[in-house]
């Protein structure tokens, strides 16, 4: 069961941030040529590899207990993070993530961007996608690694996070655009109530809680955290809708 659940959650967080990397990649490739771009993505990807191959064996060392609690924790502050976001997308108290404007931004600053190139690269277009690349992949790799140490199993989550860039990677092959008709919004509310879920059992299971019915307590975790959410999401929905109210009679 956990292992399910690692692998979809690792599947879809690791997604969603290849999605807004692709998404520079893409709008600079488009404007300026792919080569370089290209190859600022091979760069990015040699360095989050070495981090991922350094951290992970490191981790191993140590105690599971310490281990769990600290990777609760660091779950917890991300998936919380991501579900307020996604709880305020969803009531309309925030603006919804467009990964069209994202493009267009990009590919306007790429055509203003000076063209000097040297050793046979464009400069530009190398270190834009390389840094948009390295800063998204690192949360792929924060990723990778605390799910995977957390319960023995980096090998899965790598694994998840690789099928991620392929379908990621074979879908902006196809369109050469961004993917804006994935719904990035549900799936960051998802991938939040993943990582808080996660964050909250292994966080308690490093302090000591010994959860009823082992990883069985996974999923009713998730479905009350899920409850949980979509009334705030109600509630915040119908506030927003009483104030506008009120502001129209003023």
């Amino acid at each position: 069961m956990s292992s399910v659940f690692l692998f979809l959650g690792a599947f879809l967080a690791c997604g969603v941030e290849m999605v807004e990397a692709l998404t520079i990649v893409v709008a600079v490739g488009v404007v300026r040529g792919w080569r370089s771009p290209l190859l600022g993505v091979a760069a990015a990807g040699v360095v989050l590899g070495a981090l991922v191959a350094a951290l992970g064996p490191a981790l191993q060392s140590v105690p599971i207990n310490a281990l769990r609690l600290v990777v609760g924790a660091l779950l917890l502050a991300f998936g919380l993070q991501w579900l307020r976001k996604a709880i305020l997308r969803a009531s309309g108290h925030k603006a919804l993530h467009d990964e069209d404007e994202v493009f267009r931004e990009e590919r306007e600053q790429a055509m203003t961007a000076g063209r000097g190139r040297r050793a046979g690269l464009d400069w530009y277009s190398f270190t834009i996608a390389f840094k948009g690349v390295l800063l998204e992949g690192l949360e792929v790799a924060f990723i990778v690694v605390t799910f995977g140490s957390a319960q023995g199993q980096v090998a899965l989550a790598a694994a998840a996070a690789g099928a991620a860039f392929l379908v990621v990677a074979g879908a902006g092959l196809l369109v050469r655009a961004p993917l804006a008709r994935v719904p990035e919004n549900t799936i960051k509310f998802a991938v939040g109530l993943l990582l808080t879920t996660f964050g909250t059992f292994w966080g308690a299971e490093g302090a000591g809680v010994n959860w009823p019915g082992g990883d069985l307590a996974l999923p009713v975790l998730l479905a009350c955290l899920c409850a949980y959410s979509l009334v705030l999401v109600r509630v915040l929905r119908e506030r927003r809708r009483a104030a506008r109210l009120v502001e129209a009679e003023a």
